[in-house]
C-alpha cells in the first residue's frame, strides 16, 4: 500500500515537472467593433447684453474627457478541453457566461502573479512576488500611473476620483487564473445603468496590477443582461485609460482578455 502511494505521489510530481497540471489562464479575446460615438457638442446658449448693464449668469457645460476611454458589450464563448495544439477534446458553448474581461496596454500578462493596484505603493518595482493575489507594494502608484496618462493631479476625472470604490461589498468576489479576489479587496468602481448611476452588483470594475509588466488591468466583472447606460442590455461596461490631453492624438492599442466560468 505505501508502495502504491509512493508511486502517485512519483507519478503526480512528474506530472508538476512536465506542466501537465497548470492554472487556468485568461485567453486573449476575438474583438468585434460594432460602433463608436462620443458625447455630442451642446449648442451655445445666448444672453442679452444691454449697455450699461451688470448681469449676473450661471452657466453649465458639457466637456468630454480627456483621460478616459469607455467599452461595452456582449461576451459569448466557448469553455474547451483540448491540447496545447489547439485540438479539442470537447467544447461547451456558452452564450451567458460569467466571469471577467481583462483590458491591458500589454500583450504578455502574467496571470499567476496579479495583484490589486495600489495607489500608495512605493513605485520601487522591487520584487513583489510575495503580494501574488493581494495588493500591491512596490509596484506603481497613483502617482507614476497619472503621470503616464497626462493627468493633473486635481483633475476631476483622475483615477482616484473614478476609482474610488474601497471596502467590502464594493465589488463581488472573483477569481483571476487561481488566485481570489475577495469582496472589496481591490478599488473599484460602478458604471452607470439606466437609472443613471452605478449600482451595487450590476457594472463593477476593479483595478489589477501586473508587477512583471508594470501594467494595470482593467478588470470588468460579467453580469449577463443588465440595463446598461444606453437603455439596452449588455454583459459589461468598462474605462480604460488613454491621454487625449493638448496636442495628444496618438491612439493606444488595448489588448482584451476573457476568463470564462
Amino acid at each position: 500500500m505505501k508502495s502504491n502511494y509512493f508511486i502517485i505521489l512519483l507519478l503526480f510530481a512528474v506530472f508538476l515537472s512536465l506542466g501537465f497540471i497548470q492554472a487556468i489562464m485568461p485567453s486573449g479575446a476575438n474583438v468585434t467593433e460594432i460602433s463608436n460615438s462620443t458625447t455630442p457638442t451642446v449648442p451655445a446658449g445666448s444672453a442679452a447684453a444691454v449697455a450699461g448693464n451688470v448681469t449676473e449668469l450661471n452657466l453649465y457645460g458639457y466637456t468630454t474627457t480627456q483621460s478616459w476611454q469607455g467599452y461595452y458589450g456582449n461576451v459569448t464563448g466557448t469553455i474547451t478541453l483540448g491540447n496545447s495544439a489547439g485540438d479539442a477534446l470537447y467544447n461547451w458553448s456558452d452564450t451567458s457566461p460569467k466571469g471577467e474581461v481583462y483590458a491591458s496596454t500589454s500583450d504578455s500578462i502574467d496571470w499567476t502573479n496579479v495583484q490589486c493596484f495600489n495607489y500608495t505603493a512605493t513605485g520601487t518595482y522591487a520584487n513583489d512576488d510575495a503580494n501574488r493575489g493581494g495588493t500591491s507594494q512596490y509596484g506603481m502608484n497613483l502617482t507614476q500611473l497619472e503621470t503616464q496618462f497626462n493627468i493633473p493631479f486635481d483633475a476631476v476625472d483622475s483615477v482616484n476620483n473614478t476609482f474610488n470604490l474601497t471596502g467590502a461589498g464594493n465589488h463581488a468576489t472573483f477569481y483571476t487564473s487561481n488566485l481570489q479576489f475577495s469582496s472589496g479587496q481591490c478599488v473599484s468602481t460602478r458604471l452607470y445603468t439606466n437609472a443613471g448611476t452605478g449600482e451595487p452588483n450590476k457594472f463593477e470594475e476593479v483595478l489589477l496590477y501586473d508587477p512583471d509588466t508594470q501594467n494595470v488591468i482593467f478588470t470588468s466583472l460579467l453580469n449577463q443582461d443588465v440595463l446598461g447606460f444606453d437603455g439596452k442590455t449588455h454583459d459589461f461596461e468598462m474605462l480604460v485609460l488613454e491621454d487625449g490631453h493638448k496636442a495628444d492624438t496618438s491612439v493606444t492599442p488595448y489588448y482584451f482578455y476573457v476568463e470564462l466560468q
